[in-house]
């Protein structure tokens, strides 16, 4: 007796869940992949305005070492003539806390009640409303600025323009923070500040 040479027909079954398995892997690397475009539009490479005048320049609490030379340089460009600084006394926040703890004149500093990017929008609206300001300047982290622009514009009416610092991030240290932003950038539009 000869064996048949040809393979026996695959069960219906298996390859219906085949297809089932390989269209949900194939749903699921489309939409890493568009997550991943957008987090790269949103917190890599956000949108930004030409940084003009303003009434002041404030700068955002955490990674002072980049944060503060970068609203510094705004300063000693003419952007404004008042620096703020948002003070926390927390180890990232070092830099910034000493020149507050300096009072000089020149700057003006808050801490925000809680110590998040929603307390410091809160607080910014409460000086520009206090101060009069119509044009700020924010400075923060590229990362962050989508997320700090949002929870500003939903308590200032300023016209708010919002400046980067460039952190220096390897791949891995980018995507924790895509999805750190990304996770708070949603409840930022689901509970507004």
């Amino acid at each position: 007796m000869t064996s048949d040479p040809r393979p026996a027909p695959a069960d219906p079954r298996r390859r219906r869940a085949v297809r089932a398995l390989r269209t949900a892997a194939g749903i699921a690397t489309a939409c890493l992949l568009a997550w991943l475009i957008l987090a790269y539009v949103l917190f890599y490479n956000p949108p930004l305005r030409t940084v003009g005048t303003a009434d002041a320049v404030v700068v955002l609490a955490g990674a002072a070492g980049e944060r503060l030379p970068a609203g510094q340089r705004l300063i000693e460009r003419g952007v404004a003539d008042e620096l703020v600084l948002s003070s926390t006394g927390l180890p990232g926040n070092s830099a910034a806390d000493a020149l507050c703890a300096a009072d000089d004149a020149g700057t003006t500093c808050f801490r925000s009640d809680p110590l998040t990017t929603r307390g410091e929008a809160r607080a910014i609206a409460a000086l520009a409303r206090d101060r009069g300001w119509d044009r700020i300047v924010v400075v923060t982290s590229t990362y962050h600025v989508t997320r700090a622009s949002t929870n500003i514009s939903q308590c200032s009416e300023a016209d708010v323009t919002m400046a980067e610092s460039t952190p220096d991030l390897d791949a891995l240290e980018w995507l924790g923070r895509f999805v750190e932003e990304t996770t708070a950038l949603a409840a930022a539009l689901a509970r507004p500040a």
